[in-house]
């Protein structure tokens, strides 16, 4: 794994080059997860920009993530989606995974929609369910591996960021609403960020379960830290792909196929909550 660490001069040419590949100057950002990427569909006047196209980017080697940018118009508001995002687990460094939040902020977004598929931990919660990401338990981070490991860079944000709200508040609301108007049942909870790629023994979900996770992923935490670095809003959202599994008798296994497979069913419910809140207007303050 590449522990270098990148520039601000590496942020700055990757900005650059997104800039000379669109008209749009995006104010929101979408990071989409596994089997979410069909959002993207929605965005109107794209350009687009693929990843390998991007200097000091990385790219992603996991099925159900183009690897790309989608920069448009979507309910009104001027967007920027990644399709796809690029893990721990494929052996970059965290400073590279969270990259292109840095790069981001520099094109000048005020607010992040990150998304990811997760396991449900919590046994209320269903194949299918969507769930509003209050707060996080970012293991790896606690482990040792946070992003913002190494030199800090003053001009996105001090050295010992708070992290008392992760998740914008006013947000939450916004998002709470638009899913009501959509008449789309919307779950709450506390997402647990784990290195992956191996899914989690059941002596692990009953851990997870124990110190009050809701849902289990492989992604978002180091994203988010990042972005709150730099003062930006994020808004998170989680779409249940499978249930944790407790019973190892059960005959029950948890595959990457599953997982697509629901996040496809999921992306209709994703895309009606996420325009309402960009219809909401209250996200890009």
């Amino acid at each position: 794994m590449n522990e270098q660490p990148l520039s601000m001069q590496a942020f700055k040419e990757a900005a650059a080059c997104i800039k000379q590949q669109t008209p749009h100057s995006p104010t929101v950002a979408l990071v989409l997860g596994s089997g979410m990427g069909p959002l993207a569909e929605e965005i109107g006047e794209p350009t687009y920009v693929p990843y390998a196209d991007i200097p000091h980017f990385t790219r992603s080697t996991v099925p159900g993530h183009a690897g790309r940018m989608v920069i448009g118009l979507l309910q009104g508001q001027t967007v920027l989606a990644m399709q796809g995002r690029t893990h721990f687990y494929e052996g970059h460094s965290m400073q590279a995974i969270t990259m292109p939040i840095r790069v981001l902020r520099l094109l000048g977004i005020k607010t992040l929609v990150v998304t990811n598929a997760a396991g449900g931990l919590n046994p209320a919660f269903h194949v299918g369910d969507l769930m509003l990401i209050t707060d996080h338990i970012n293991f790896t981070g606690m482990a040792g591996y946070n992003p913002l490991r190494g030199p800090n860079f003053d001009e996105f944000g001090p050295r010992f960021p708070s992290m008392v709200t992760p998740y914008d508040l006013e947000l939450q609301q916004v998002a709470r609403r638009a899913a009501q108007q959509a008449e789309i049942s919307l779950q709450e909870g506390v997402y647990v960020s784990l290195s992956g790629p191996t899914f989690e023994t059941p002596a692990e979900i009953r851990f997870l379960r124990a110190i009050g996770g809701d849902a289990v992923g492989m992604s978002t935490a180091p994203e988010v830290v990042v972005a709150r670095h730099s003062g930006m809003r994020v808004l998170g959202i989680s779409g249940i792909t499978n249930i944790a599994i407790t019973d190892p008798t059960s005959g029950g296994q948890t595959t990457h196929e599953e997982v697509l497979a629901a996040g496809r069913t999921i992306s209709s419910k994703l895309i009606a909550v996420v325009k309402g809140v960009l219809a909401g207007r209250a996200i890009v303050g």
